[in-house]
């Protein structure tokens, strides 16, 4: 399951997220699974995330995302991306 959320300032600052490491990627297309959950907010960039079983997601600068244990899925990066992230 993958989970979006426009996230507010305040919040992402009570969640030390700017804190968290840095992961930047070229446009690109490759598989990834997620061995444990992974929480990530994007600072720039857009993405499409399509998970072997599911619809496909589409991620963009601003936005909170929530990555499930086992996930299974593809990333088309469709704008370079640059993103905080941590994994829990």
């Amino acid at each position: 399951m993958i989970q979006v959320e426009n996230a507010d300032k305040t919040i992402l600052e009570s969640m030390g997220v700017f804190e968290w490491p840095v992961w930047s990627k070229e446009v690109s297309e490759f598989p990834w699974q997620y061995d444990c959950a992974e929480i990530c907010y994007l600072v720039e960039g857009e993405a499409i995330i399509s998970p072997d079983q599911g619809e496909p997601v589409t991620i963009t600068s601003g936005q909170l995302v929530q990555f499930e244990k086992g996930l299974s899925c593809t990333w088309k990066i469709i704008k370079p991306v640059r993103k905080h992230y941590q994994f829990e």
